[in-house]
């Protein structure tokens, strides 16, 4: 019983053993399939989240792909961003609508270094066309690391068309804007001129960059759609005879340069001014620094007798002279170690008229010492004769006066020595004294008298301004300014002949002259003033400014007069007034 009992006792445990293995070996098998479900459930995620990578990797290179061949070359150069590049600029005009810049269509050529195999090839080729290259600079370009470099802007259709000829890989075009100025160096002082980029750098096309196109075009924010064209004040009829005149007389005289205005009296619009030598804005690079120098605005000279206009002006209006006065010009000032005297010295006394008529020195001299140093020094500063002029015009100097004014320095500043102006505020100044007595800013733009007299200053007296027309008309039928008259347009005016310093002296063989003028003096509608620098006569002597400025205003009025409207009047008295004090 006891062997049974253990004989079961064993099966049992036995049964019991082959059942847990059993139940152990069933488990096995539903355990390992759950893993093995999960493990490719695992594996097909992995697969899905690379197939998946992939697609957006492929994705994001397609699009990159496709920006980069949607889009303009990059360019990586200073000069300007491609969507700049045929940015406008607005035309402009004269006063009757003569385009004197505009923009023109044109191409520039470009590298890409990376694409280029062999750069002395590229430039045997290139030099075929364009003979002038630099084979040294376009050499370091083409041999850069860059992506992206200018070879040469601004081409002509025939020089593109020749390159494109030579098949050169590496190499493009891109269409840019080119300023063409049709009338060339005509208006070029005024005008200015543009660089490569087309931004300005002088002139009125500094002017109109200054207005807030050169800062839109800073934002990106300018387009190739025209813009609204820029209307000046000036007449290119005008203004292309006053630069004939002006040239034909320093070839005449041998002269260093000559500068002219034709300025209106009642609104100060400028409707021409020239300085010579001067420059093609087409390629200013040609002029030279001689030609850039706008000598009227830019340039200040000692103006020597048209500013006795001014001092016999400030005598009158203070009211301590009078029209019928007299002085004694008949010895030299001796002051500080200097001697005043007449260059046409009568030696006797000189009405007021007569000291304007002879040009006497002495007798301006002691007008002045009437007014007094203060005075005299505030009468002109009310001019504008010693500040910075204001108008559109970039290009403006300031006027030089001694730091301290002294008694000698009056005195030769009556007669035009010892403060410089530029010629051109020297004739807004002319226009004060003719125009009832406003002084009124200089325009390059279109301006109504309305509008000027609305912005206009009140320097002298009516009365002064009655008596300074019948004294630029006295001096224009007997005195300096004959030469300047023109029958039928009653010109009047003062000439200016100012010995120029050399080696830091005077020298009386050496003369800047000038001369101011207004017509019809009756009642100014224009002034002219013209300068010559060191004119010159066949014997190779110094010219007077009666010979040599005063016949320029003669020409220009002659042939401009019509052009400006003002009809001749014959065998009229229509003399300007004279008011007695």
């Amino acid at each position: 019983m006891a062997f049974l009992s253990r004989v079961m006792v064993l099966k049992s445990r036995a049964h019991f053993s082959s059942g847990a293995k059993g139940a152990r070996a069933a488990g096995g098998a539903v355990n390992f399939e759950g893993v093995r479900k999960r493990k490719a459930g695992q594996a097909r995620n992995r697969v899905g989240l690379i197939m998946f990578g992939f697609v957006c990797f492929y994705c994001v290179i397609g699009g990159r792909l496709a920006y980069y061949g949607m889009r303009e070359p990059e360019t990586t150069s200073s000069i300007m961003p491609a969507d700049r590049l045929m940015a406008s600029r607005p035309d402009i005009l004269d006063r009757n609508g003569e385009v004197l810049a505009t923009d023109i269509r044109t191409v520039s050529l470009f590298a890409e270094p990376h694409k280029i195999v062999d750069a002395d090839e590229v430039i045997e080729k290139l030099r075929l066309v364009l003979p002038d290259l630099d084979a040294k600079q376009i050499y370091n370009k083409l041999s850069s690391k860059s992506r992206f470099q200018w070879l040469r802007r601004q081409l002509t259709p025939k020089q593109q068309s020749e390159i494109l000829a030579l098949g050169i890989p590496g190499i493009g075009f891109r269409p840019e804007k080119r300023r063409f100025y049709p009338g060339g160096p005509t208006a070029a002082h005024i005008v200015g001129y543009v660089n490569i980029d087309n931004r300005g750098v002088a002139g009125m096309e500094r002017y109109i960059d200054s207005q807030g196109l050169a800062e839109l075009a800073a934002l990106g924010m300018t387009s190739n759609q025209p813009l609204e064209p820029v209307k000046l004040s000036i007449d290119v009829r005008v203004q292309a005879i006053l630069r004939e005149v002006l040239m034909s007389n320093i070839a005449k005289f041998k002269a260093k340069g000559a500068g002219g205005v034709v300025l209106d009296a009642n609104t100060g619009e400028v409707l021409a001014m020239a300085s010579a030598p001067d420059f093609d804005p087409n390629d200013p690079t040609v002029g030279g620094e001689e030609g850039w120098l706008n000598r009227m605005s830019n340039g200040t000279f000692e103006m020597g007798s048209t500013f006795k206009s001014f001092t016999l002006a400030m005598a009158l209006d203070s009211g301590k002279v009078n029209i019928n006065d007299s002085f004694d010009a008949r010895y030299p000032i001796r002051i500080g170690g200097f001697t005043i005297k007449d260059f046409h010295g009568k030696g006797r006394f000189l009405t007021v008229p007569e000291v304007f008529q002879y040009s006497s020195n002495i007798g301006t001299a002691k007008m002045a010492d009437v007014v007094g140093i203060d005075g005299h020094k505030a009468f002109l500063q009310r001019l504008g004769l010693l500040s910075r002029m204001r108008t559109e015009l970039p290009e403006v100097a300031m006027p030089s006066q001694p730091r301290e004014w002294k008694k000698i320095n009056s005195i030769t500043i009556s007669f035009g020595h010892g403060v410089s102006t530029t010629p051109l505020q020297t004739a807004v100044a002319g226009a004060a004294l003719v125009n009832g007595g406003r002084l009124i800013e200089p325009t390059f733009l279109p301006r109504t008298e309305a509008q000027a007299d609305a912005t206009a200053e009140t320097v002298i007296k009516p009365t002064t301004s009655d008596n300074m027309r019948w004294l630029f008309e006295w001096n224009g039928v007997n005195g300096s300014g004959k030469n300047a008259q023109v029958d039928g347009f009653d010109v009047g005016g003062k000439t200016g002949t100012a010995d120029k310093v050399i080696n830091g002296r005077y020298n009386h063989d050496h003369n800047f002259n000038a001369f101011l003028a207004a017509f019809p003096i009756y009642k100014p509608r224009y002034v002219v003033l013209t300068f010559i620098d060191d004119p010159r006569s066949e014997t190779d002597r110094a010219v007077l400014a009666g010979n040599s400025a005063a016949p320029m205003v003669h020409d220009i009025i002659s042939r401009s007069a019509a052009i400006l409207g003002v009809k001749p009047r014959f065998g009229q008295n229509g003399s300007a007034m004279l008011v007695s004090y």
